[in-house]
């Protein structure tokens, strides 16, 4: 499966983004999806993950009522809706997914990655 994101950019600390991940090739809409970042110097940390159906899903705790991950299996895409960003909100943003049904928020279960997309909130 191939993962491209879209969607990053640069706002400013009280704004919105929304990412867009879109799936192709061996797609499996079965498979749950997440999101994960990396800011420069540190390592790759995780954000949201949700399950195969969408009807489930987990938020890291630095983003939980901020960030409202959702999918479309129809479109084979995954969304990351991000409200009331921060300067610390600042990151490459990767999506990725894991070879199970129920949302996993470990980066070593999942074992396909996009490339990533920049976001940077300006203080």
């Amino acid at each position: 499966v191939q993962l491209v994101e879209s969607g990053g950019g640069l706002v400013q600390a009280g704004g919105s983004l929304r990412l867009s991940c879109v799936a192709s090739g061996r797609t499996n809409t079965r498979y749950a999806r997440g999101w994960f970042r990396q800011a420069p110097g540190k390592e790759r940390q995780f954000v949201a993950s949700i399950n195969w159906s969408g009807d489930s899903s987990y938020y890291a705790v630095s983003v939980k009522g901020r960030f409202i991950i959702s999918r479309d299996n129809a479109k084979n895409t995954l969304y990351l809706q991000m409200n009331s960003l921060k300067p610390e909100d600042t990151a490459v943003y990767y999506c990725a997914e894991a070879p199970y049904a129920t949302a996993v928020t470990t980066r070593n279960e999942y074992d396909s990655w996009g490339r990533g997309t920049q976001v940077t909130v300006s203080s």
